[in-house]
């Protein structure tokens, strides 16, 4: 055997940025275990972390998406707090599993419509994605506002026991989670909507000269947006058994964190989902870890995020520089 062939055989399954994320992530965990193993590897911290990463997990799916083509989506959380009260409002006026099927079914719909009005704003209009999804942020929390009265929309019965089901001790949030991210991966990475995408976020002027359609496409990518922020919309409603205009305020710029960490490129056309996935995972892990010690403080936990945002962009600059080299 020799060291081609070695090398084959021990290499890791993903690119060279999501195994890197692998690694930090399984160094992570034997750190945790090291120095809190009572306390942090335990079955219940673990159905804890897969719960609570779910909801920035799939607006971060979106998010990605959006970037891979050249863009960004700022509004996703108010999109899924609108669908999460358009939910629960519903079920409040129709009980049963009847009005529960209705109720995700039309916080899907309204989440579709809210990824492609986004779409439109920045494919027909040529709005700025940043101006465009900043507006339209604000317009979707104005709406939740109108809707709800400015009060949380609350919910009780058997859609509030969805988030604590467990599949072989598997949280069934985060089973979902998975599960979106498997199939988002097979569509931007095997499908021709991936490939035109990824050719709209590398060049947008080559694409259209190759012939794709530029406004389809991006309008496409926000739509998937959509959808994936009103699923954790659902499963926040159910978590929380309420939903409210402004809940997860801090989740936008934890969802920019974990795209960018992921090894998706700001500029478009480059990343991988599979990173997007690890980097959830590793940054809810960290986060769970700081819990252990209470003298550290919440507030320090932004701050804490946005000098990693800073190290990493400027970690991509600087081996984006390299590579062009």
């Amino acid at each position: 055997m020799n060291k081609s062939d070695t090398k084959k055989k021990f290499s890791l399954p993903f690119d060279e940025n999501v195994n890197l994320l692998l690694i930090i992530l399984i160094a992570l965990v034997i750190i945790t275990g090291v120095t809190k193993s009572d306390s942090f590897i335990n079955t219940g911290n673990f159905q804890s972390i897969g719960k609570q990463l779910t909801e920035y997990g799939l607006m971060s799916l979106g998010m990605g998406v959006c970037m891979i083509c050249g863009g960004i989506d700022l509004s996703s959380v108010y999109v899924a707090n609108l669908c999460g009260i358009s939910a629960g409002m519903i079920m409040q006026n129709y009980a049963g599993s009847g009005g529960i099927v209705l109720a995700c079914l039309v916080a899907l719909f309204v989440g579709l419509l809210c990824g492609t009005f986004n779409g439109i704003l920045i494919s027909k209009l040529h709005i700025p994605p940043m101006l465009a999804t900043l507006g339209s942020y604000e317009l979707f929390m104005g709406i939740s506002i109108v809707l709800s009265g400015g009060s949380t929309v609350s919910v009780t019965g058997d859609f509030s026991k969805f988030t604590r089901i467990n599949i072989f001790r598997i949280p069934l949030p985060f089973i979902i989670f998975i599960l979106c991210t498997i199939i988002l991966n097979f569509i931007m990475s095997r499908t021709c909507f991936g490939n035109r995408a990824y050719l709209v976020g590398t060049n947008e002027k080559s694409a259209r000269f190759s012939g794709i359609n530029i406004n389809l496409t991006t309008i496409q990518c926000y739509m998937i947006s959509g959808v994936l922020s009103s699923i954790a919309g659902l499963i926040s409603l159910s978590r929380l058994s309420s939903a409210k205009a402004n809940f997860g305020t801090s989740y936008t710029m934890q969802t920019i964190l974990v795209v960018v960490l992921g090894g998706i490129s700001p500029n478009g056309g480059y990343g991988k989902i599979p990173g997007i996935a690890f980097a959830v995972i590793i940054l809810q892990v960290l986060s769970s870890y700081l819990n252990q010690f209470p003298n550290i403080s919440n507030y320090y936990r932004d701050l804490m995020w946005g000098v990693a945002l800073l190290a990493v962009l400027v970690f991509n600059v600087k081996m984006s520089k390299r590579k062009s080299r």
